[in-house]
């Protein structure tokens, strides 16, 4: 089947099923604008196919998908001509996988970051693998954790959520089946066996509790405790202060490591996420994506953003210089702005 995915996607329809395969193994299946809109198309056929029970989105290589095409989203910007149509339509695709009618079910088997959170944990049914990895790492390279990160990330239980976007750090499958992120938890020699009886039965659920278990969490009670008790504040410096505090105390290594980890963010990245995460914990999926069209756009117009891309990938290993230098010097008035309504109107979804 063809929506227009090239190379890039691959559409099948299989019995009960319609299923999507990222075919990019070489840049880690990273997210282009060609694979937004042919995903886009295929969604709103299938939803209007009688004969399409389920959806299912899987990958090749070893990466379900490591994010947005960054490197295209900084060249264009770059040159005077920053993306805006790309992120329009993929939040609008972030929009429509969480209103799908129909079970959605994403098969993530390696890593999944930004882009690639977005096509699929805003689905019915995330399952994961013992080898997968989950992270939004946006605020290391300037950025913020968009693709519904306000809306994911917001819901997750003793702010462990808040520590994710802050923090960027990397989760295994017991963490996020215990956060609520993945549904179920299947070993990657179960996945051949599971597409098939999803294809043949288009029942997702019943598919799944044959095959699925329950494996430890990795994260200990007490880092869990400290992690509700630090990133619970309704003010960024004050979880600062905490995690200072802990650090401080004995047996503060996980506190300390946070911390430095944070001030190694963008200040501003940093204060976005902090505010944006508070935000959509009252928001609505629609309203995130609205709200986060808003911040992109400023985001696009910035400094932080091409730094961060500049030290991460253009000149590797490099130290980005951010503006403003620390958090101490961050200005309220300007991270207000980032929310501030836009002068051509919201996102239409």
């Amino acid at each position: 089947m063809d929506f227009g995915g090239g190379d890039e996607i691959r559409f099948e329809r299989s019995g009960k099923a319609g299923i999507v395969t990222l075919t990019r193994p070489k840049a880690l299946n990273a997210v282009t604008h060609r694979m937004v809109r042919a995903l886009s198309a295929a969604l709103a056929a299938w939803e209007a196919d009688p004969g399409v029970a389920v959806v299912v989105i899987k990958a090749e290589g070893k990466a379900f998908s490591a994010g947005g095409d960054i490197l295209d989203i900084y060249e264009a910007g770059r040159a005077g001509n920053p993306p805006i149509d790309f992120f329009a339509d993929e939040y609008r695709l972030n929009a429509a996988v969480a209103r799908f009618k129909k079970p959605y079910v994403a098969l993530i088997d390696g890593i999944v970051m930004g882009g690639g959170v977005g096509v699929s944990f805003h689905g019915s049914h995330r399952v994961m693998t013992e080898n997968a990895v989950f992270a939004m790492p946006e605020v290391g390279i300037g950025f913020f954790p968009d693709v519904g990160g306000s809306f994911l990330l917001s819901r997750i239980k003793g702010s462990f959520g808040m520590y994710l976007g802050l923090t960027g750090s990397r989760i295994r499958y017991g963490d996020a089946l215990w956060a609520g992120l993945a549904t179920y938890v299947v070993a990657a020699s179960k996945l051949d066996g599971l597409v098939e009886e999803l294809c043949a039965t288009g029942r997702p659920d019943a598919a799944l509790k044959k095959v699925c278990h329950v494996p430890p969490r990795e994260t200990d009670d007490a880092t869990l405790h400290l992690i509700a008790q630090s990133f619970s504040r309704e003010k960024l410096h004050d979880l600062l202060t905490g995690l200072r505090r802990h650090a401080a105390e004995p047996a503060g290594e996980f506190a300390a490591a946070a911390l430095a980890t944070i001030e190694k963010r963008s200040p501003t990245s940093v204060n976005v996420a902090f505010r944006q995460i508070n935000m959509g914990a009252m928001l609505d999926m629609d309203e995130c994506m609205r709200m986060e069209f808003r911040i992109v756009n400023r985001m696009l117009s910035g400094h932080d953003f091409y730094e961060g891309i500049r030290a991460a990938i253009i000149d590797k290993g490099s130290k980005p210089e951010w503006w403003p230098a620390t958090l101490d010097d961050v200005d309220p008035a300007a991270i207000e702005a980032y929310f501030a309504p836009l002068t051509g109107g919201d996102l239409v979804l």
